[in-house]
């Protein structure tokens, strides 16, 4: 039946994996319904959190008569961009002091990963970039669209459910010279299995003998251990040689500001005056996409990264997030070995940040959705952020069931 319309031969397209599982979950009738897919921290009630100092910072805009609604420069706010460069590469960065950094404010990390991709497209001599395998749903797209061809690197190892630290650092030893690689800065999402310092080490040695060129992506920064200069220790690495670099930065897991879409991209360059050109290109990669960026959250960052006392405070609620995530691990890892569920299940505790690459196959991940209404990525990748103390163990007998039926 044609209605007519010049779309009529259009196909349904398919649910985002990630976000057609939070589709699925709204339409389930049951009360034991339990939302493991998305990356949201949720309290130990499972409600939203907005951070106390988010509020505050809120307040004092709202109230500051001065504020206009004006339209922002091309790359943003000044300070947030000052304050977001400080933040990953640290208050005493010779790259900063040096102004060797062009950092651009953009639409969190997606869109900081999208300008960054179609820079490097247009700009940079190596079209091929080299992401983890498996890594973020969202990455393919967003390269291959930019125009990057993508190819992979080996980086999770399914039998000991860790890092295949050999298999990465063949690959990226048999990648074509200059290529531009793509590096989770810290809980790798999906599978929360990240590199030591020692290893990251090899990796950046690795990586400038064959001159590939790093690029970020920091999703997580003081959400894995707790600290913001822990979790920026790798990238702080790569700034540390002198070498050049991009990073891609989100405030939406660390700051609780999801919708507000707040990031930045930084490009690391081996001068200022260079530095200065690739802003002025960035400019030209920002103007056309979206001309320029929302005001509201990124003035929200600056005001809490500027103010001593404000910083201080959205530290403890940040590790706060932190602490809770680490506890669940605990819940879950303690709850499983209570049921003495086959296996071992000790990468629960081992891995780190918002998701938990459980292990289980889609085959089991299904059974518990149809059997325990639970819901996760078909990966078996679960947000430790959606469980809490009273959720943990419908989730541990979910699992258990799951392993001892489905084998």
């Amino acid at each position: 039946m044609d209605s007519g319309s010049v779309f009529a031969s259009l196909v349904q397209a398919p649910e985002d994996p990630i976000l057609g599982v939070t589709v699925a979950y709204n339409k389930d009738p049951s009360p034991n319904k339990l939302n493991l897919g998305v990356g949201a921290y949720r309290t130990e009630e499972g409600k939203p959190l907005v951070l106390d100092v988010v509020r505050r910072a809120e307040q004092l805009l709202v109230n500051d008569q001065s504020r206009v609604k004006e339209y922002l420069p091309i790359v943003g706010l000044a300070d947030f961009n000052k304050l977001s460069a400080k933040l990953i590469f640290g208050a005493d960065s010779p790259a900063i002091q040096a102004n060797r950094v062009a950092t651009v404010q953009c639409l969190s990390g997606t869109g900081s990963l999208r300008v960054g991709a179609e820079f490097l497209a247009r700009h940079y001599h190596q079209l091929t970039i080299y992401i983890p395998q498996p890594t973020w749903g969202n990455h393919p797209k967003v390269f291959t669209l930019a125009g990057l061809s993508v190819k992979t690197y080996r980086y999770y190892d399914p039998a000991t459910r860790g890092l295949n630290f050999q298999g990465l650092l063949e690959d990226l030893g048999a990648a074509t010279s200059g290529a531009i690689v793509l590096l989770h800065a810290c809980a790798h999402n999906p599978t929360g299995v990240d590199p030591t310092l020692e290893q990251w080490e090899q990796i950046r040695q690795l990586m400038r003998s064959k001159g590939l060129l790093p690029f970020f992506d920091s999703a997580y920064q003081g959400f894995a251990s707790g600290s913001l200069d822990a979790d920026a220790q790798p990238v702080r690495m790569f700034v540390a040689d002198g070498g050049e670099c991009l990073a891609a930065q989100s405030y939406a897991k660390n700051m609780g500001l999801y919708g507000e879409r707040v990031g930045a991209l930084s490009i690391v360059c081996k001068t200022a005056d260079v530095a200065s050109k690739v802003e002025s290109q960035l400019k030209l990669v920002i103007r056309p996409m979206y001309s320029n960026p929302p005001i509201h959250g990124a003035s929200i960052v600056a005001t809490i990264l500027k103010d001593s006392k404000m910083y201080d405070e959205w530290t403890v609620e940040l590790k706060a997030m932190a602490d809770r995530i680490i506890s669940m691990r605990k819940q879950l890892f303690d709850a499983l070995s209570a049921r003495g569920t086959p296996g071992d299940w000790s990468h629960i505790i081992k891995q780190i940040g918002m998701f938990t690459f459980t292990g289980l196959n889609g085959e089991q991940v299904a059974f518990m959705t149809k059997e325990y209404h639970i819901y996760m990525t078909s990966d078996g990748r679960i947000s430790m952020a959606g469980l809490s103390s009273k959720t943990v163990p419908h989730l541990a007998d979910a699992i258990h069931s799951a392993v001892t039926r489905m084998g």
